[in-house]
């Protein structure tokens, strides 16, 4: 069975945020992303045989897009089905702390995410540092996004050196796993893979057909015990991100752990 590390059941408020424009685009809708529900969430990881998906809040300048209240409330649909991953307002920094404890238990919220571009503040801004030492006292994995940025926001804070970099110098005991592969600064997703054993990335925002051929041959590499596999639904549908998944070419033991073992290692499910 698969494990999806990226998903999120969008609300009416999510799904007409502005800044989505150019994925509407690119996946061939035309005014919004509908709003989804557990039943259809499920529906599309049958379809593809995965068996979890990890539900993501959302939070930035304007407040909750996807608040955790509503995260646990998906996840009580189909506890089996479904993880969360918590966030918070990262203006307070405190009271984000608080956040975090209030609803990370390791059980059903296994993890907490902040997407830095929502925020235009880069992973080793003073602001972040609460959270990580929350993240390191839960024992669970602060989830981010690496690379460029899709939605029409700066990209600046996906570079991995050295913001991400930094943060992984000054804190060795967090564990960090950097979603949406990483794409173009592929050499720095590399060189903090060689230097830091707690670093983890996801392919979330990628079928497996777009998959930069540095990429693949990352994975079959140094990568082979560090990606997880994701999808970001509903921007792409669980079977439709699967497709073409054999002509990677993966070892059967490479193959096991991008699709569910090295995410049941990192998030201890």
């Amino acid at each position: 069975m698969t494990i999806d590390v990226w998903a999120q059941i969008t609300t009416e408020r999510m799904a007409r945020a502005p800044w989505l424009a150019t994925l509407l685009r690119w996946t061939g809708r035309t005014n919004t992303f509908d709003a989804q529900s557990p039943q259809t969430t499920i529906a599309s990881m049958d379809a593809a045989g995965v068996e979890i998906a990890l539900l993501s809040a959302w939070y930035g300048p304007e407040g909750s897009l996807i608040s955790n209240e509503e995260v646990a409330a998906q996840i009580e649909v189909a506890p089996a089905r479904f993880r969360g991953l918590a966030s918070a307002d990262l203006r307070d920094p405190m009271g984000a702390v608080r956040e975090i404890r209030k609803w990370v238990d390791g059980k059903r919220f296994v993890g907490v995410r902040f997407v830095p571009w929502l925020w235009d503040l880069p992973p080793n801004d003073r602001r972040y540092y609460p959270i990580y030492a929350a993240c390191i006292e839960l024992g669970v994995p602060f989830c981010t996004q690496i690379g460029h940025t899709g939605p029409l926001k700066r990209s600046e804070c996906g570079r991995l050196i050295p913001y991400l970099e930094d943060v992984l110098l000054d804190l060795p005991e967090l564990v960090v796993v950097g979603g949406h592969v990483g794409f173009p600064w592929l050499d720095e997703l590399m060189t903090l893979t060689v230097k830091f054993s707690n670093f983890f990335v996801d392919t979330s925002a990628y079928t497996v057909r777009r998959l930069p051929s540095g990429f693949v041959e990352y994975m079959k590499g140094l990568g082979a015990t560090r990606v997880m596999f994701g999808t970001n639904w509903p921007m792409i549908p669980h079977a439709k991100c699967l497709e073409g998944l054999d002509a990677l070419d993966l070892s059967p033991e490479g193959r096991c752990a991008f699709l569910s073992g090295t995410a049941r290692r990192v998030f201890k499910l």
